[in-house]
């Protein structure tokens, strides 16, 4: 370890490694926390959660009762024995409040004095987090199934909203009006993703099966319609691409805006390059999605391999990204996940499911748990002894005649 720092501290091209080792340790040991909870104060079933990337303190949630919780999770990483307590709830009796299933909440990227909340009522809803007030509201003309907005953008403030209309509404919460309207699908839009390579690009799943890609500067329709085939399937008419063969409702950019990765209730994940739009053909075989709401799915971040989380039926499969390789699946909910948050800070993962439990999954490494390192490590000169990057080379026979 005192090796590992040392180099870090020269700023050797390799020295990024000691952290990036760490953190794939970390995902790979990550089980159901043995050592405390979250408070359960959800009484339905939690569609949605989401935590904070400015300090990774807090997380919000969601409930198809219209609740909506925020729990303060650092206990988790700090204390031995912890139960991650409610600091907020909002429920039916508040004034501002949703009366039915919200669907999707979102911190505001910037900070955490803003959240965003959807629901089947068909509004949007910018609540004041200290004063626990809704500071702007958005109608549109069908459900709410699913919204998002740029998390690292600093060109504009759209809120893109997936509707059961079939259209996409652009929320601007600069004007506090719906600016845009995307037409493009047949039916209703369940899913909804901004690039974070380029806050322009939007990508949109809907019952159609389909998967578009827009650029929201251009008032024409859809820039691609993703082809599962493709072009090989027997059409050329990108009017009638399908991305899968069931409704898609999930969908997600990887953290470096290179893959779009796609989940469908044809029990099918599907990665595509943004840069082409093409199928890139990872085989990730078979995995259960039997939801028929939106699925958030979630990425780590800083590890050597790229990794996604995926909720299935009442477990959430583990898979590296690019080579579709399963690596563990998660067990602990009794009902239907719908949704997981990764801590990118300290590599956590947070579940809710329709058994209205909040799970937190924790990495648990033990001393003697000296695994190989990442065969970058393994491959350089520099390095000794890979077995166990705590263990210095220093030996008190050294230099002794």
């Amino acid at each position: 370890m005192i090796r590992y720092l040392l180099k870090r501290e020269q700023s050797t091209p390799w020295a990024y490694l000691l952290t990036q080792s760490e953190r794939n340790k970390r995902v790979k040991a990550m089980k159901l926390s043995q050592h405390g909870e979250v408070e359960q104060v959800h009484k339905s079933g939690i569609n949605c959660v989401d935590i904070d990337i400015r300090e990774g303190k807090y997380l919000l949630s969601s409930s198809s009762n219209g609740k909506i919780a925020i729990h303060d999770v650092e206990d988790c990483f700090y204390a031995a024995k912890f139960q991650c307590k409610a600091v907020v709830t909002v429920d039916s009796s508040l004034k501002d409040s949703h009366k039915k299933s919200v669907e999707t909440v979102q911190w505001y990227p910037n900070d955490t004095g803003m959240f965003l909340s959807s629901s089947v009522d068909r509004t949007l809803r910018v609540w004041d987090t200290n004063a626990l007030e809704v500071v702007e509201k958005f109608h549109v003309e069908g459900i709410i199934y699913h919204h998002q907005m740029p998390i690292h953008s600093s060109k504009h403030n759209l809120v893109a909203t997936a509707c059961e209309d079939s259209r996409v509404y652009l929320c601007d919460l600069k004007s506090g009006s719906a600016i845009h309207i995307l037409k493009g699908h047949s039916r209703g839009v369940v899913s909804v993703a901004w690039s974070p390579r380029n806050s322009y690009i939007l990508a949109t799943g809907s019952r159609d099966n389909k998967v578009l890609l827009w650029d929201v500067r251009k008032a024409v329709g859809s820039i691609l319609s993703l082809d599962q085939h493709n072009g090989k399937g027997g059409s050329r008419c990108s009017a009638i691409n399908t991305a899968h063969n069931g409704h898609v409702n999930g969908i997600s950019f990887a953290p470096d805006g290179l893959h779009l990765l796609t989940y469908g209730t044809d029990d099918r994940l599907r990665l595509w390059d943004t840069f082409t739009g093409k199928n890139t053909l990872v085989n990730f075989g078979r995995v259960h999605n039997p939801s028929r709401k939106a699925i958030k799915l979630c990425h780590s971040s800083g590890t050597s391999h790229q990794v996604v989380f995926v909720p299935s039926g009442s477990n959430i499969e583990v898979y590296e990204l690019v080579t579709g390789k399963h690596m563990v699946s998660l067990g602990g909910h009794y009902n239907n996940v719908n949704c997981c948050a990764f801590h990118h800070y300290f590599q956590a993962l947070f579940s809710g499911a329709n058994d209205t439990n909040l799970l937190a999954w924790l990495p648990e490494i033990s001393q003697t748990d000296n695994k190989k390192m990442t065969s970058d490590i393994a491959g350089s000169k520099c390095v000794r002894n890979v077995d166990n990057p705590f263990e210095d080379s220093w030996s008190s026979d050294e230099g002794e005649t």
